[in-house]
């Protein structure tokens, strides 16, 4: 067995436990490689395919439940907390209400099979004071499902998987240099677009003050509410005068935004 899988052997359930924690928690560490692994060590007989689930549906429910807490206490500022940390937040924080608006409590079954979303699910549950019985049980299945589906393949496929893993230990340090090149310039990417993009953002922002003097001013302008439904159910309030509309619906129905007036938009 290659040095790759013997090490997991030696350090066993405390690298799974920690290493699936610190990805649940939010940290871009993959633990599905890790899964893989210890399913085919299960499969070898070189570890308990039952102890390595519990371990790691403990370390994955631990964490969703500290995210979980911190969405009911602190509301709607833990989704604008994971806005500023992710490399995608706006994307990500509104596929995942638009997931839920649709499959409720259902969404945490499949959550983390999805990139972006299993991060931002559970304190989603918890801004919407889903209640803890109801978030435990869908979490649970969830988190079953996910690491019972890779620890499983590696299981099925232990010998291949070994196999792979030995070609992967030959080229060795090579493929790591080509594999942390290739994710740093992932992240330079998305930093870059994104700075671009608030670029473009703040020649056409207005602040607080100047659309309140506008107002008083009596001026003729259009507010537009572009929040989620469920950002408006945790929070109704809204600028005086101003519109609903869904952010998706603002190029399929446009004819409702006068032409002759300024238009200010505002979400979350």
């Amino acid at each position: 067995m290659n040095s790759t899988l013997e090490f997991l052997v030696r350090h066993g359930y405390v690298l799974l436990l920690g290493w699936v924690f610190v990805e649940q928690i939010g940290l871009p560490v993959p633990s599905v490689p890790l899964l893989l692994a210890a399913g085919a060590l299960a499969g070898a007989g070189r570890m308990n395919i039952v102890a390595a689930l519990l371990v790691t549906m403990f370390a994955a429910i631990c964490a969703d439940s500290f995210w979980y807490q911190l969405g009911r206490i602190k509301g709607i500022a833990i989704l604008q907390l994971l806005c500023k940390i992710s490399l995608e937040p706006d994307s990500c924080v509104r596929r995942t209400e638009g997931v839920f608006s649709r499959q409720g409590s259902r969404s945490l079954i499949f959550a983390k099979f999805l990139p972006g979303v299993g991060a931002v699910a559970p304190p989603l549950a918890g801004v919407f004071h889903m209640r803890m019985a109801r978030f435990m049980m869908f979490d649970l299945m969830g988190t079953l499902l996910w690491a019972g589906t890779f620890l499983g393949a590696g299981f099925v496929f232990s010998g291949q998987i070994e196999q792979i893993t030995a070609h992967l230990a030959y080229f060795g340090r090579h493929l790591g240099i080509v594999l942390f090149t290739a994710f740093a310039l992932y992240i330079a990417y998305k930093f870059i677009a994104r700075q671009r993009f608030l670029r473009q953002l703040r020649i056409a922002r207005i602040s607080v003050s100047e659309l309140k003097e506008k107002i008083d001013a009596g001026e003729e302008i259009v507010i537009v509410d572009l929040r989620h439904s469920m950002d408006f159910e945790v929070d109704p309030q809204t600028i005086p005068g101003a519109f609903r509309m869904d952010a998706a619906e603002l190029e399929e129905k446009n004819d409702r935004l006068p032409r002759d007036r300024d238009v200010v938009l505002y979400c979350t």
